[in-house]
């Protein structure tokens, strides 16, 4: 809960709770579980309330992790509650269910008919007058009942039942049960016709041929076409596939019913990755900076120290074999590593290789699996199943024992802090991590941040630099494309200039494979009137809303909402109604209709749902069943794709446009990965890279690939402006759903940081976000910045002390410390 402080509860004799262990415990109308923070002796000072229950009689947060979610809830300003239900991704393991029960109020209504005064009779109708004495009359006959089963035999509403919780004729009650998380599939097995057989359990005929044809003469056409395709499966298949069959779905449930059909349960299986792994990093020799680089890893490994390491090389320099090599030494010496990626779309290429090097002691934690599935890989850590451990930023939460090496991939991803309560940075957490383990942290990127390369020239972390290319292969040609020159010359604006064309054109000749990159989804950004200018905003946020063709839905990226794609403008009813600009899904029809030979497929968050879409598209690249791949930035980083010659990117230095100090740095950035995914075979690549602004440094760096160039540029610019990471910076957002609540509670603040001084911290605001309203909340912002982290922490505490004293909530005021979105 969004809390600061712990709550006490009186243990019962015989419970035996545990520091880290989970209890079940009431609070307010419900029933919550928490985590135990503490057990003593000493009389509180309040009244207490007896722990329902113990869930775990062992902890599940180790001293290390309890110690780790206090560093996190301090210095992150959390609500260690927060943190906690952060790090223990178990909520399959509970059933909410919301149950109601009579008051004695309640009683005395029904008793006199429902009708307690004049007043209320006035205000409600004969019908839900009616209802409400259903209600009633079912809750006096049992202790409560849950608002499933009172609903279906009431036909009560929920907003009548809202009513009544305020008349304080019923209690509304949130009870929180464990319950077995244990994934199962149901799977639907044929029976003879006279009698049941027993479910086969290894490769036996299905049921004989004769008793399907006596059976198909009594059953109606769905029921035969059921009947059928499970006799051609062998007599068994899972229900969902039998359900995705153009049937009705009580034809399978009128089968059960007949004795015809048996539905029986089994453990689930779960693969780790449907991806085919790449050739094992093993079988090469490797080059002689790889060499040391493992060096380094072992040498600290084996001394049982903290270690920082960043791993600087360039891309297509075999990062990820030394990774492999060095989870393989921790394995052999019976401890335990991490490997973090940014995104969910690397994790099933990782994971593949992961399992082919280090088999079932592998598991795999990330939010596209479900609940239960992350649960199971969880316990399986837990357990001590699972050693080797690949995920996304909540990964380094991962419960393995005797830690010894996280790895970072691509550290300088910010999909690795997280962008609500608890804001963690995950490459931080893992090296404090790895600090109160006594492990071996290392950071690896192409492109490292300006805050952990300058903290590898103090010192702070050992730089390991991989200069070279494996097996001596070359860094593609990048040819840079004046986009202003190419209108000039063509006289109209292109998505996909001349040159770019042509180099396509030669690729798709030569039987070789192609990416381009667009980081903007949808069709068209922005949807314009041409009569009186004004654009189709979200009516939850300040923003244009995204024209999705192929849905033909008008899309907010930012919160979600949804709107038909208007006919005319909805401020003058002009039918002039243009869509402008270019979004991935326009580009992959642009390029249908320029090479419609081609097989294009587009990875982006419309063609991706979860981590199968991820998997297919990414398999069929990869075994060359597609010969053009369109995306967003999901197709810069660590795709390794051997037949990928040609890299095309367009527009992406919309960046550059944004008020954000990092905005160089994450050009630079996005244009020397996506370069990196041209020519890792045997084939030379090239980067076509069109641009509105050549002439900018970040997009020269990127050209030359010159990181050295571009941090002693960037790292200037910073330091005249002391930004990160010349000092510490935090974000404070104010929101409200209420214009006038927003700007006053900011102008209190402000007014009370000009008031108080504040040594060694410099306070920028209060100002309008960028983006004034999102999820329709009006934002205003402060931006703290100083030298010292002490310092910041002392007074972002004293202003949040403050704001509870001014009665402004405390989720209304965000604390993002070292925020890297200041949108």
């Amino acid at each position: 809960m969004p809390l600061d402080n712990a709550f006490s509860y009186r243990v019962p004799d015989g419970m035996e709770p545990a520091v880290g262990g989970r209890v079940l415990v009431p609070f307010r109308q419900q029933r919550m579980s928490g985590i135990v923070v503490d057990l003593h002796d000493r009389q509180p000072a309040v009244q207490t309330k007896n722990v329902v229950s113990v869930l775990d009689p062992e902890p599940m947060l180790d001293a290390q992790l309890m110690r780790l979610g206090k560093w996190i809830a301090d210095y992150y300003l959390a609500p260690l509650g927060e943190v906690f239900r952060t790090m223990l991704p178990l909520s399959a393991e509970f059933k909410r269910t919301i149950t109601y029960r009579i008051t004695e109020q309640g009683q005395l209504a029904l008793h006199l008919g429902g009708m307690s005064g004049s007043s209320a009779r006035a205000r409600r109708t004969p019908e839900d007058q009616v209802t409400e004495f259903r209600v009633l009359d079912y809750l006096a006959n049992r202790e409560s009942g849950r608002e499933q089963s009172l609903r279906s035999a009431t036909r009560v509403s929920r907003v009548v039942l809202a009513g009544m919780v305020r008349k304080k004729w019923i209690v509304r009650e949130d009870v929180s049960d464990a319950q077995d998380a244990a994934r199962v599939v149901k799977i639907a097995v044929l029976l003879g016709a006279n009698r049941p057989q027993e479910p086969s359990t290894g490769d036996a005929p299905a049921p004989a041929e004769d008793v399907r044809r006596s059976l198909n003469k009594k059953l109606n056409a769905n029921q035969q076409i059921l009947v059928e395709t499970l006799a051609a499966s062998g007599g068994r298949l899972a229900v969902e596939a039998l359900q995705a069959l153009d049937v009705p779905r009580t034809t399978l449930s009128t089968l059960v019913k007949r004795g015809l059909i048996e539905i029986v349960e089994k453990p689930a299986e779960f693969h780790v990755s449907r991806v085919k792994a790449r050739p094992s990093p093993f079988d090469f020799e490797f080059n002689a900076a790889q060499k040391q680089a493992l060096r380094r890893i072992e040498e600290n490994v084996v001394a049982r120290k903290f270690a920082g390491m960043l791993l600087h090389g360039v891309t297509g320099s075999g990062k990820t074999a030394v990774y492999l090599a060095g989870m393989r030494t921790v394995l052999e010496a019976g401890r335990s590593a991490i490997l973090l990626v940014p995104e969910i779309g690397l994790t099933p290429a990782v994971a593949a290789d992961l399992h082919q090097v280090f088999g079932e002691q592998v598991a795999i934690l990330h939010s596209a699996l479900s609940d239960r599935e992350r649960a199971e890989q969880w316990h399986r850590i837990k357990r001590g199943d699972a050693r080797m451990v690949v995920g996304t930023r909540s990964a380094v939460f991962a419960p393995v024992a005797d830690l010894a090496l996280i790895i970072v991939d691509e550290e300088q991803d910010s999909s690795y802090k997280q962008e609500e309560t608890p804001r963690y940075h995950a490459r931080d957490v893992a090296v404090m991590r790895a600090k109160m383990a006594n492990a071996v942290v290392v950071l690896g990127s192409a492109t490292p941040s300006l805050e952990s390369y300058y903290n590898a020239t103090k010192n702070k972390y050992a730089l390991v630099e991989l200069p070279d290319r494996v097996e001596q292969r070359p860094l593609p040609e990048v040819e840079l494309i004046d986009m202003k020159q190419e209108f000039q010359e063509t006289g109209q604006e292109q998505v996909i200039s001349r040159k770019l064309a042509e180099e396509i054109r030669e690729r798709l000749e030569r039987k070789e494979q192609v990416m381009i990159l667009l980081n903007r989804r949808g069709y068209s950004p922005v949807a314009l009137c041409r009569a009186c200018g004004s654009r189709m905003e979200c009516r939850n946020c300040a923003v244009a809303m995204t024209h999705h063709k192929k849905s033909s839905r008008m899309v907010c990226h930012y919160c979600g909402f949804e709107a038909p794609v208007p006919k005319k403008c909805g401020e003058c009813g002009s039918e002039y109604v243009y869509f402008l600009g270019t979004g991935s899904e326009k580009l992959e029809e642009l390029l249908h209709g320029m090479f419609p030979t081609a097989r294009i497929g587009r990875l982006d968050r419309d063609t991706v749902r979860g981590k199968e879409d991820f998997e297919r598209v990414l398999g069929a690249l990869d075994a060359g069943e597609l010969d053009l791949l369109v995306g967003t930035q999901m197709i810069a980083k660590g795709h390794d794709v051997h037949g990928v010659t040609l890299v095309g990117v367009v527009g992406a230095d919309i960046a550059l446009g944004l008020p954000d100090f990092r905005a160089a740095e994450r050009t630079f950035q996005l244009l020397t990965q996506v370069a990196g995914r041209a020519g890792r075979g045997q084939t030379p690549g090239k980067v076509v890279l069109q641009t509105f602004f050549p002439d900018h440094y970040a997009v020269q760096y990127a050209a030359n690939h010159d990181f050295a160039g571009f941090y002693e540029k960037e790292l200037r610019f910073r330091s005249w402006m002391y930004y990160p990471p010349y000092s510490a910076l935090a974000n404070v957002l104010i929101r409200s759903d209420k214009l006038d609540e927003a700007l006053e509670w900011s102008g209190t603040l402000g007014k009370w940081f000009e008031k108080t001084r504040h040594e060694g911290v410099r306070v920028l605001g209060p100002a309008a976000a960028p983006i004034l309203r999102l999820k329709r909340d009006y934002r205003y912002h402060f931006v703290l910045k100083s030298p010292s982290r002490e310092k910041l922490n002392t007074v972002l505490r004293a202003m949040l002390a403050y704001a509870v004293s001014q009665k402004i909530p405390r989720t209304q005021v965000i604390v993002d410390v070292d925020a890297l979105w200041l949108m």
